[in-house]
């Protein structure tokens, strides 16, 4: 493979309650390796159907108010079609739909270009997986 691309999966444990787990640092230790001070993109996968990436402010209490906005929007009940695994599940299956599994981000001079308080999230309400993948991958 060549310089100008550059793949890795990191292994994410979201444990057993709806997660969302900042990824940023991870993104941007991967860039310091893979980019090597170039400019590219950034992309974020997370190979399962029932997780996504979202772009969005940490720690200030965004992260609880989506998740608190997703259970109002997907509700852990009975209405849902698809109905193995923990009494809701159907839900997860939608939430990629409302988040997706995956984001594109630019990289300027090696680093990760968010604004001031953005940060690179994996978004995870299935409590039945507590493992999960997330594939980052450069182009420049």
């Amino acid at each position: 493979m060549s310089d100008a691309f550059t793949t890795r999966v990191l292994n994410v444990t979201t444990g057993s309650t709806e997660t969302i787990v900042d990824l940023t640092h991870d993104c941007e230790t991967f860039l310091r390796e893979a980019a090597s001070g170039r400019d590219g993109l950034l992309n974020v996968f997370v190979p399962h159907a029932t997780a996504g990436i979202a772009i969005l402010e940490t720690g200030a209490g965004s992260d609880d108010d989506l998740l608190a906005a997703l259970h109002t929007l997907l509700p852990a009940d009975d209405r849902w079609q698809h109905r193995h695994g923990t009494p809701g599940h159907g839900r997860d299956h939608v939430l990629p739909a409302l988040v997706a599994p995956h984001a594109t981000l630019p990289v300027l001079g090696g680093r990760l270009e968010l604004g001031t308080w953005q940060s690179v999230c994996l978004v995870d309400t299935n409590i039945s997986n507590t493992e999960r993948q997330v594939r980052l991958s450069f182009l420049g």
